[in-house]
């Protein structure tokens, strides 16, 4: 399973935001959408950069209630890792459990922003596989004989 699999059953819409946006704007569609992250893009193609709550939550504890004034861009993570459709599951889980990541932009092959793969969807799909072997285990055990 790879992350082509994941987003043909997820979809492949982003949220995304601009880098001149106010937190509170951040924070509001994080809210409204019930995600985690936003990629911050000008065009929704080009990546500059990621806006977890995480990096809110730090904004806060550096500069209080004011922190909802900033910008997004004084906020973001600039150094984004990200991942493409072909690459497994198995490896998805490795590099975000490394880098201790729960959102990964997927690009495309000019490095265009083709999706996003959270750490919940990682789990989701490799539940859904391990379901699907034991089931073929258990069908291959009462029948295959």
């Amino acid at each position: 399973m790879n992350v082509e699999t994941i987003l043909r059953s997820k979809g492949r819409d982003v949220a995304t935001i601009e880098q001149h946006a106010s937190l509170t704007d951040a924070v509001a569609q994080l809210r409204d959408r019930a995600i985690g992250a936003l990629v911050v893009s000008a065009d929704g193609r080009r990546i500059d950069g990621i806006i977890s709550e995480r990096d809110v939550v730090r904004a806060l504890a550096a500069h209080g209630a004011s922190a909802l004034g900033r910008t997004v861009a004084s906020v973001m993570s600039t150094a984004v890792v990200t991942c493409r459709r072909e690459d497994s599951v198995e490896e998805l889980m490795a590099s975000m459990t490394e880098s201790r990541f729960r959102h990964l932009p997927v690009v495309d092959d000019d490095m265009a922003l083709a999706g996003i793969i959270s750490i919940g969807d990682v789990v989701k799909a490799r539940l859904r596989q391990l379901q699907q072997e034991n089931e073929a285990l258990t069908e291959y055990i009462h029948h295959g004989r």
